[in-house]
């Protein structure tokens, strides 16, 4: 009598739980309803023979399916996480309560980003809820994330899983090449960097530089070929797959200040509509923080190292090392480094694996652009064909990139002073910069013949300057040399016979 006692009891007590759960399945929101389940849950898993089988007990009351996207996935941004984020805000903004906003290119509009935490969506007739987690605590001991959990009835699994899901990346894809805006990051320093904050390796602003291949005072044909290859290479996906390499490309920029070096990596942004990643080597440490950095850019972008030659002594490093290694034993310092190389550890052959290794195939559609003054001090296995796939060298201005700057400065392409400016042009070495320093108009009022004249009297001084220096360089030079008949390997020989006659001639 007890025993059945005992079942009876229980079996009013599920009949009863049974009606409590489709009470809540009937007139409960999904929100109340997720915050009951996790209540009814958490209280139930107080007792240890439901611990034991909390996962089966959840299984089987539960008739939900939940998938999470986690914000990083490894060492690289989740881009399933960015794309369901681009689709909740564009979809959503009109409905949700809690919004964020910001500015687009040239203030015309005002751009809203979701922020709220919970959101419901419908798919073909069913139901489905996107739920935002975020770390309650953001501090350097706590390594949460954030994570989208996507909820979702166990019936509609193959709905969801095949057809959804495909739906929202395609959407935010099309919705992203719609509004997006290019960004241009730099590398934050490593003593700021937190294992739940990796996305802040780079800070961002919005990029809205105008330059253009159309405005670059370059020669036309230099300018088509680089975008051809531009424009290949942006269409190379089936073809870098099919030859077995990875889809990047390398492209050295090298020539004098002011000859548009800057100017050439924002046209090529602008024709690619990629982001651009502005490395700075001088504030990493070592070859695992660079290959963080890399780890962390996006695909269709241009990382950009300006002034290579200057950012680390990559040139001629191996050199000295040896040389001072060769004066001592096991102390380094003895042999005079520097503070610099004794913190940046950052080696040429870190350097090379970021632009080529096996690391740099972790992406794609990326662009590395390098650039300097002084293209001789480079170490060639830096710059040689397959890294730096294009050498391009940024010249001084001559009468074709004239035109251009004429074209855009004056609204002018052609005057009787041209002829005169491109046999001057012939003779200088005037950097682009300074040609449209002399074209920029100095009040409202354009004057065309004014500043064309301007320009003139420039050149006319940068010749002289140049003659003078070509001048007192060949004065400086010693007028005792020996002639020219005269080699060295005589000198010894001859050597006394020389000095004889000097004394000589001093009686």
């Amino acid at each position: 009598m007890m025993m059945g006692e005992s079942w009876a009891e229980m079996g009013s007590s599920i009949a009863a739980l049974m009606f409590v759960w489709a009470t809540l399945q009937q007139f409960f929101p999904h929100q109340l309803r997720t915050i009951l389940q996790e209540f009814l849950f958490a209280t139930l898993q107080q007792f240890s023979f439901v611990q034991k089988w909390s996962d089966r007990m959840v299984s089987f009351f539960s008739p939900h399916i939940c998938i999470t996207f986690p914000e990083f996935c490894g060492y690289k941004n989740n881009e399933a996480f960015t794309a369901i984020e681009i689709y909740l805000s564009f979809k959503f903004s009109s409905k949700a309560k809690q919004l964020k906003a910001g500015l687009v290119k040239d203030f015309k509009s005002l751009v809203l980003v979701v922020e709220q935490n919970d959101i419901a969506d419908e798919f073909n007739g069913f139901k489905l809820w996107w739920t935002l987690s975020v770390p309650k605590t953001q501090t350097a001991a706590n390594d949460e994330m954030r994570y989208f959990k996507l909820t979702f009835h166990r019936h509609q699994r193959e709905i969801i899983t095949k057809q959804y899901l495909n739906y929202v990346l395609e959407e935010a894809k099309t919705l992203e090449a719609i509004n997006t805006q290019r960004k241009l990051y730099t590398n934050n320093p490593s003593c700021s960097w937190n294992s739940y904050k990796r996305k802040y390796m780079w800070s961002h602003i919005i990029f809205e530089h105008p330059a253009t291949f159309q405005t670059l005072a370059m020669d036309p044909k230099k300018k088509e070929k680089i975008i051809n290859d531009l424009t290949a290479f942006s269409k190379g996906k089936e073809y870098y797959a099919k030859i077995g390499k990875a889809w990047k490309r390398g492209y050295l920029l090298y020539g004098p200040p002011g000859t548009g070096k800057s100017t050439m990596i924002a046209a090529m942004a602008n024709l690619l509509n990629y982001d651009v990643y502005d490395l700075e080597l001088t504030t990493i440490r070592d070859n695992t923080e660079l290959r963080r950095l890399l780890m962390e850019t996006s695909s269709k972008s241009i990382i950009v190292i300006e002034d290579i030659d200057c950012s680390l002594d990559l040139t001629s490093r191996r050199k000295k090392m040896k040389e001072k290694m060769e004066d001592i034993d096991t102390d380094p310092t003895k042999a005079g480094l520097t503070e610099h190389e004794e913190t940046n550890k950052v080696t040429l052959s870190g350097l090379l694996n970021f632009i080529d290794g096996i690391w740099s195939a972790c992406g794609s559609e990326r662009v590395i652009v390098f650039t300097t003054n002084h293209k001789e001090k480079l170490d060639p296995a830096l710059i040689r064909r397959g890294r730096m796939d294009m050498h391009i060298e940024m010249s001084y201005c001559k009468f074709e990139a004239f035109k251009v700057l004429a074209k855009n400065y004056l609204d002018v392409e052609s005057h009787n002073l041209f002829g005169k400016i491109k046999g001057l042009l012939e003779e200088s070495n005037m950097v682009p910069a300074d040609v449209a320093e002399n074209l920029m108009s100095k009040s409202d009022i354009k004057d065309v013949e004014s500043c064309l004249e301007n320009l003139v009297q420039s050149l006319e001084r940068d010749i002289k300057q140049k003659a003078k220096l070509k001048s007192e360089k060949n004065v400086s030079e010693p007028s005792n040399k020996l002639p020219s008949w005269v080699r060295v390997k005589n000198i010894k020989k001859y050597g006394s016979m020389f000095s004889s006659c000097t004394s000589l001639s001093k009686k």
